[in-house]
């Protein structure tokens, strides 16, 4: 501890040797809509200093007094430069204006700070007007699918947004909607992200070497932060496509001072085929649908006060019908958030957010025949209240500190079911509740003017309680006994320290090297069988018998910005270890713990990933887009699988590369291309097929020893936007989804031909493909 006690008590030196340094401060907003530009920049040139807003578009820097030029900017906006002199802690809050040039001054400010001049590495911030101008899946823009085009993140299969960042697993990514964890970010089993584009402002992704400020995930965080409301006038906007469609209206509460937003996305397949589909039917009534539903208001209480209140509410509803045999099924899942913000600004120099967050993610399925019933419920529930501070003590300080705490309650597969009015007793509910503590310090300090280092710690404390009921197992599996934990009784506690750094050393104005190490726990974990995020897979806690994840990565890279900034190239290499990971045992599967603990079916064991990154970016001019290519290697050793053998993990890739590239013809035409390569997935299969006794027998190989074929596709848009007509302004995008029609594997599977008695016996393994090519047109308007 003696490193950060030193490194607090310096920045009261700091504050005391610089008596001469004054706060410059306040708000960078977008002038038509009055939105928050999260990662806007201030600049000084004179002395090559500045900083950049956070995510509710505020700023602070402290700089000696003088004369200074100061540059405001952000990408795609017009740059304002404004001359000051500085000799009093200052406040300058303005609005941009929307460029329709990208020029030379925007790219340099904006730019800069982000590739080169920040010492996070491993960090990429995408602006939701280039997400948009992407080749979209059937014409639904889509974060998730977007992130998997950079290095480092892989997707989870073909039309999946799940993610993998750096060899970790689904549940090894912190996703974030306005500070509330999202645990299941997919819609119609992972082919789509519950994150409606028009409710967005702005994406960040880290994939290595976290802040102490973000905790609970061995991976990434990928944080989101949604659209306030226009403050300044009504606006109404939408899209029309062929599988759903979506409608944002947003506007002034009192006009500068408050805002609201209300965002909805529903899918139509089910009411489109349902007229085509005959009363006589027996499978009138099935269907298929998901909705998101995004609201937002917020209120500025004063100058120094902000208050916002965001909320997301989103299902997937699944429903089967069976009139001939009198057979249902409804399958409905989602998740529901809600944040309550509330931002302070003490003065120039102290900045506090105090929030509130609830979450809740459930899934359930039901079932009826004739007078027979069958229900089954899982989910998890977060009571999450947080602290935050940022403060600049000095010239080259900026300290961030605060504090969280989490109550979950967890709700594994529960099984009720009922013959006619009897009700059938299948085991008692277990509950898990825990109690999940963190307090963290993070200093960013400028050494020299070439040397500087992001130095953290976060103390973290998970702690399950009662009531619970744990079940005793023998060398069998057998139930041998039970034990009873009373209500708030403690159960285990796991205190855990993680350290944090990072650094950044320029070499030139245009070129630096960065390095991060990163110690990560992660105490609630996902037990899926799937390689994507599943309704079905089970949110679980660290208990007595499941120890906390914990990760250990470094990273060194490269940076460089060329031709004024308009590229950037970076490369980075990695290192990461994993322990405690979990699967389930061979031979079970979820809805195994119906009457038991699901912690007892799982195994336990280590996992290793190592890999190179490059990324190449133009953010200038009518061409933009990026490469990136990963070259990685990711292995798991379990003592209870593939006896003890390390082997590949499932979302294992050796090459990942991706290119996307947009063309601006002019103001009315614009056109995307992507393209993705990746190695195949690793898979298990049989090495021989056996007829005994009447029936085929498996025998399979090693864990994850086949690949399946190499992953490629091409994806092109064309985005039409005809001339303003009064108010309205609108647009066509026509997107083609595989446009070369690639075949690329989704699973394999094994067919038998011919008869055994004959010697004409066959087994042949078939591939199955899921997406052809795919066209789909958008009309999207705006007023």
């Amino acid at each position: 501890m003696k490193p950060y006690n030193l490194l607090i008590l310096s920045t009261f030196f700091m504050q005391i040797t610089f008596a001469q340094n004054y706060s410059l401060s306040g708000y960078i907003k977008d002038k038509a809509s009055g939105e928050a530009l999260i990662g806007a920049t201030i600049f000084a040139s004179e002395i090559s200093r500045g900083a950049s807003t956070n995510n509710y578009g505020y700023y602070s820097v402290i700089i000696p007094q003088g004369e200074y030029t100061l540059r405001f900017s952000f990408m795609g906006y017009e740059t304002i430069e404004q001359k000051i002199s500085l000799n009093k802690n200052t406040t300058i809050s303005l609005e941009l204006e929307e460029s329709s040039i990208l020029t030379d001054e925007v790219v340099v400010s904006a730019e800069k700070t982000q590739n080169i001049e920040s010492s996070q590495m491993s960090r990429v911030n995408l602006p939701m007007a280039q997400i948009k101008t992407i080749p979209a899946f059937m014409g639904e823009i889509d974060v998730l699918k977007t992130i998997q085009l950079l290095p480092g993140v892989q997707s989870g299969g073909e039309g999946s947004s799940g993610f993998y960042v750096r060899g970790g697993g689904p549940d090894q990514n912190l996703i974030l909607l306005d500070e509330a964890i999202v645990y299941n970010a997919s819609h119609l089993f992972g082919f789509f992200s519950v994150f409606n584009a028009d409710a967005i402002n702005n994406v960040e992704l880290i994939k290595g070497g976290m802040p102490a400020n973000y905790g609970g995930r061995l991976s990434s965080v990928l944080d989101i932060s949604m659209k306030d409301g226009n403050s300044h006038e009504y606006k109404v906007d939408g899209g029309i496509g062929l599988i759903a469609s979506r409608l944002t209206v947003q506007g002034p509460i009192i006009d500068g001072k408050s805002s609201f937003l209300v965002s909805g996305r529903r899918t139509y397949i089910d009411i489109l085929a349902n007229p085509f589909i005959k009363e006589s039917s027996p499978f009138k009534g099935s269907g298929y649908y998901f909705y998101d539903l995004n609201a937002k208001i917020n209120y500025e209480l004063s100058e120094k006060d902000k208050l916002f209140l965001s909320t997301y509410f989103g299902r997937d509803v699944f429903t089967y019908n069976n009139k001939n045999d009198g057979f249902k099924v409804q399958i409905p899942w989602g998740n529901a958030t809600a944040s309550l913000r509330w931002n302070h600004v003490f003065n120039g120099q102290l900045f506090m957010n105090t929030s509130l967050i609830y979450t809740d993610y459930q899934f359930s399925f039901g079932a009826e025949q004739e007078y027979f019933e069958l229900k089954l419920n899982s989910g998890i529930t977060d009571y999450n209240a947080k602290l935050d501070f940022t403060w600049i003590p000095g010239y080259k300080h900026v300290v961030k500190w605060g504090a969280q705490y989490i109550y979950h309650r967890f709700t594994p597969s529960s099984v009720s079911a009922k013959i006619g009015e009897t009700s059938i007793n299948t085991s008692d509910i277990v509950y898990n509740f825990a109690h999940d503590w963190a307090a963290y310090i993070n200093e960013e300090w400028d050494i020299t003017s070439r040397l500087k280092i992001n130095i953290g710690l976060r103390a973290t404390a998970f702690q399950q309680i009662g009531p619970f009921k744990r079940y005793i197992k023998d060398a069998y599996g057998q139930t041998i006994d039970s034990i009873e934990y009373a209500k708030n009784e403690k159960i285990v506690t796991y205190p855990n320290i993680e350290p944090r750094f990072s650094m950044r050393f320029s070499i030139d104005k245009r070129s630096s090297i960065k390095a991060s190490y990163a110690e990560n726990y992660q105490y609630i974990h996902l037990a899926t069988l799937s390689s994507g995020s599943l309704p079905t897979d089970l949110w679980v806690p660290s208990t007595d018998i499941v120890k906390p994840q914990f990760s250990q990565q470094g990273a060194i890279g490269y940076f460089r910005n060329c031709k004024d900034n308009s590229y950037e190239f970076s490369v980075e290499l990695y290192y990461k270890l994993m322990h405690n990971q979990i699967e389930y045992a061979e031979g079970t599967a979820p809805g195994d713990e119906v009457g038991d603990n699901p912690d007892n079916a799982f195994v336990f064991g280590e996992g290793e990933s190592y890999g190179l990154e490059l990324f190449v970016k133009k953010s200038l001019g009518k061409a933009t887009g990026w490469i990136g290519y990963t070259l990685s290697e990711t292995t798991k050793t379990f003592p209870d699988i593939n006896n003890g053998i390390t082997f590949p993990a499932k979302y294992d890739r050796r090459h990942d590369l991706s290119f996307t590239a947009t063309y601006e013809f002019n103001k009315q035409w614009t056109a995307s291309v992507i393209f993705v390569y990746a190695t195949g997935n690793s898979i298990t299969l049989p090495i021989g097929r056996y007829f005994i006794d009447g029936s085929i027998v498996n025998e399979y190989g090693a864990r994850n020893s086949y690949r399946m074929e190499a992953y490629h596709r091409g994806d092109i848009s064309i985005t039409y936007s005809p001339p303003k007509k009064k108010k309205i302004e609108s647009s066509w995008n026509l997107s083609i989804y595989n446009v070369y029609n690639h075949y690329n594997p989704y699973f394999i599977y094994f067919d038998t031909e011919g008869n055994l008695t004959e010697g004409t016996l066959k087994s042949n393994a078939k591939q199955v493909s899921l997406f052809p090519i795919l066209p789909s047109i958008t009309y999207n308007f705006k007023f």
